[in-house]
């Protein structure tokens, strides 16, 4: 397992080096028991979610909290880090689908609505290269994907790094795409 770490660190360093990166993705689909559980996601990458705003589009999920209620008559929730935090802490419930879309916490409500909301089922961009965030002003995207892997894409290395560091058989998903 260790070995595996310094490979990965190993791999983004010359990555990194090389200027061949500049916004990064990853994709976990092996060597978890489950891989849509965000308490998980959360500390591999340091609890970072809690210096966004959240918009969480194309829900589904199973919980026992009454997430389904935050979204009221929208097809979204916007919510803060902290917040998403503290419902994940009460239930680290399974997310089916869904996209969640990090914004900097000076970033308006009102300017997010002005796009288009980003989706999980069907979107086809997961899958090309290069890699990039669907909602034009978000800094990082997290996509549970039919409850059968994961994909985080951020503008920061370090929350890329951090999760493929807890997670050493997640893969960097512009080599995934190239398979």
């Amino acid at each position: 397992m260790q070995a595996v770490r310094q490979s990965i660190a190993r791999e983004i360093y010359i990555l990194r080096y090389w200027g061949v990166i500049q916004m990064k993705g990853a994709i976990l689909e092996k060597g978890e028991k489950y891989y849509t559980y965000m308490r998980a996601i959360f500390t591999a990458i340091k609890d970072t979610q809690n210096k966004y705003n959240w918009l969480i589009t194309d829900f589904e999920g199973i919980a026992e909290t009454p997430i389904y209620d935050l979204f009221g008559d929208n097809s979204y929730i916007w919510i803060s880090g902290e917040e998403l935090t503290a419902i994940i802490e009460k239930d680290d419930f399974q997310w089916i689908w869904a996209v969640l879309s990090g914004f900097s916490k000076n970033i308006m409500l009102e300017e997010v609505l002005k796009h288009d909301f980003p989706y999980a089922d069907g979107y086809t961009g997961f899958w090309q290269n290069p890699v990039t965030i669907q909602h034009p002003l978000a800094d990082v995207e997290i996509v549970p994907w039919d409850s059968s892997l994961a994909l985080i894409i951020s503008k920061d290395d370090n929350i890329i790094n951090n999760f493929r560091l807890a997670f050493p058989f997640s893969e960097d998903l512009e080599e995934h795409n190239t398979k």
